[in-house]
């Protein structure tokens, strides 16, 4: 019965050692107001000076998400007053954008769709609010940090062509992926450095017309967002079968009570008061600046995704995972440096170790197994040194340790047994103790071989080479 009608404005934190208009760090985790100065604490009579590397940034995002790229642009003021803007203003861009009319792809369900990319354009985040109480509604005290004020963003801006949160949160994966990439920021959700705001409605399917939409602010994890677009869709379908009104406002997300909150109704770009900056001048991108920042940017995702699977010959599922993140993508061409079968190698990493990095909610980068030490641990049960199943766990102390693998195979005693006379010896003693086994075996039930394959495995505490095991336990069977 009804259509929900999506669009993200993504802001994204840039990775320049300055802040966007004066010359304090950037860097995070600081003692809260000692990253500051009297022009981004907007004291008068100061002078902001553009960063030229923010706008280099926001091109090189603007060429990667297929955007036109304006010769001529222009830093406005936005007017509002809250806490977190000591100016009572924030500079940003209003009608003539760095970036227009780009767009991305996302996979769904049966296609390929084209998500369009309104704009991108440059601005200055505002300070950091911390709310004491539960909910910023509940909150009898607010405490601000200028840190954060005066970092320089870009707000990636979608078409409101999404149509469902897993489409959201497919768009969102995707652009993050690529901002990855071109290495413009780190992308840490849980640090602010890649948040949204998501606008949505619902309309009638097969309606022209847009409902009136709701706003989520300051999203700041894929499960949020997945979450709070499903509240609001149904909280809106339940008011419109109500009989109700959607007022247009903005909302909060409440997680501990799952559920959207009211914080104020929407405004309009009018109720802003936008007027050009008149203390900066303006910006132009000539072409020559332009091919020099095209130049620069590298294989992004959809281009690895498809070489990993011509030149490595991986199915398009391994392909899709391991270039979804930069740092998964390098870890694996890094490992195959070393271990030259590409399928087992996407194999370990798909399985146990994302496994072990969602465990402990850690990116890539913070990891003790170096891609080099995998591929070593591979080639050692390709030379037969140790079992598949003695592996596994000598990877999982490899991921709490950083130890080599040789090294936790000698300190333990785990490497494979392939003594045949010993071998033997156990496997002479499981025919012994098992003579029903022995008996389906000699009646065509194959599984009792694997049954017996097991009980060895077992004696030997899962060091027995098992290609051997089979080889000598079928022989001894001919025998006996």
């Amino acid at each position: 019965m009804y259509e929900t009608v999506i669009g993200l404005e993504v802001h994204v934190e840039l990775k320049t050692k300055s802040k966007i208009f004066c010359g304090c760090s950037t860097e995070f985790g600081a003692k809260a107001n000692t990253q500051v100065c009297p022009v981004c604490l907007g004291m008068p009579g100061v002078l902001p000076v553009l960063n030229k590397k923010v706008v280099e940034y926001a091109v090189l995002a603007g060429v990667s998400l297929n955007c036109k790229i304006a010769g001529y642009s222009k830093l406005d003021r936005k007017n509002y007053f809250y806490p977190d803007l000591p100016k009572a203003y924030q500079i940003s861009q209003y009608d003539l954008p760095l970036c227009q009319d780009g767009y991305l792809e996302i996979e769904t369900e049966n296609t390929v769709k084209r998500i369009g990319i309104t704009r991108i354009h440059i601005e200055e985040d505002a300070s950091k609010l911390t709310h004491e109480g539960d909910t910023i509604s509940q909150s009898e005290t607010t405490l601000v940090d200028f840190n954060r004020g005066g970092v320089p963003l870009i707000e990636i801006v979608s078409e409101p062509d999404l149509r469902s949160p897993e489409e959201a949160v497919e768009y969102l994966a995707n652009l993050k992926a690529i901002l990855q990439y071109i290495d413009i920021s780190d992308c840490k959700m849980e640090e602010g450095s890649l948040r949204c705001d998501g606008n949505i409605s619902i309309r009638l399917r097969g309606s022209e017309d847009y409902g009136t939409r709701s706003e989520i602010k300051n999203i700041n994890s894929f499960k949020t967002l997945q979450k709070a677009l499903e509240y609001e869709i149904e909280r809106q379908k339940n008011l419109l079968n109500a009989g109700e009104r959607i007022i247009q406002e903005t909302r909060t997300w409440d997680d501990g009570r799952g559920i959207t909150l009211p914080l104020r109704s929407k405004e309009e770009a009018h109720d802003y008061r936008y007027f050009p900056e008149p203390d900066l001048v303006s910006i132009k991108v000539d072409n020559k600046w332009l091919d020099r920042i095209k130049l620069s940017l590298p294989e992004l995702p959809e281009a690895k995704r498809a070489r990993f699977i011509e030149t490595f010959g991986l199915p398009v599922y391994d392909a899709e995972v391991l270039t979804k993140d930069k740092g998964l993508a390098q870890y694996f061409e890094e490992g195959l440096k070393t271990y030259n079968n590409p399928k087992k190698l996407s194999n370990w990493i798909m399985a146990d170790f994302l496994r072990l990095l969602n465990v402990e909610q850690m990116p890539v980068s913070k990891s003790l197994v170096k891609p080099e030490q995998m591929a070593e641990l591979l080639n050692m049960i390709e030379k037969g040194i140790i079992s598949g199943k003695i592996a596994k766990d000598v990877f999982e102390n490899m991921f709490k340790t950083g130890k080599d693998p040789y090294e936790i195979v000698k300190e333990q005693g785990l490497g494979q047994i392939s003594d045949e006379n010993k071998l033997k010896e156990i496997i002479d003693k499981v025919i012994v103790n098992n003579p029903k086994s022995v008996e389906d075996y000699f009646a065509g039930k194959e599984k009792a071989l694997g049954y017996m394959v097991g009980q060895i495995m077992k004696e030997t505490k899962g060091q027995a080479n098992p290609q051997l095991v089979n080889t000598i336990l079928k022989s001894s069977l001919k025998i006996n």
